[in-house]
């Protein structure tokens, strides 16, 4: 059996892993962030820390196995110096690497900033307007919302292939 489609099964099995994770992870951050008490909230944090302990290496392998199937399978990852056929892999590796610009930028530090609130709630022993407002934090969900965003893009362009 040649290897590529093999590599092909295993870059798309590690793409489903990345797309349960963030299912995952975002949906308990949503219920975490609609708890009551400060005891489901923690329930619920450690819930998407499972999540998020899925989702980082499976990003990374996801991407490393998609630059291994597209060799295997002679596809040029930057499709636009080798003519128009290939594209679509190029816009997919764009959209990843902006995704990825985002854990530097929003993801780790407004993270710090939500776990200073945490930990002040903690202390308190409840929910605080502090606390509230950090898991309604407009930067974090707008990143959020664009790694969706890129999520769909990028399996609409592997399965299509649109350009």
């Amino acid at each position: 059996m040649p290897i590529g489609p093999l590599v092909v099964l295993v870059h798309a099995l590690l793409g489903l892993t990345l797309v349960v994770g963030i299912v995952g992870r975002d949906v308990v951050l949503w219920r975490a962030a609609a708890a009551a008490d400060l005891a489901a909230v923690q329930r619920h944090l450690g819930v998407a820390t499972f999540f998020e302990k899925v989702v980082r290496p499976a990003g990374t392998l996801v991407v490393l196995a998609g630059f291994a199937a597209a060799f295997l399978r002679g596809q040029p990852v930057f499709g636009v110096f080798q003519g128009a056929s290939q594209n679509w892999l190029l816009v997919s590796v764009l959209l990843v690497v902006a995704t990825m610009v985002l854990i530097p930028t929003v993801f780790l530090p407004r993270g710090r900033v939500f776990e200073a609130h945490l930990a002040d709630a903690e202390a308190r022993g409840a929910v605080t307007p502090s606390l509230r407002a950090a898991f309604a934090d407009r930067a974090t969900w707008a990143a959020r919302t664009f790694e969706w965003v890129a999520l769909l893009a990028v399996l609409y362009l592997m399965l299509a292939k649109p350009f």
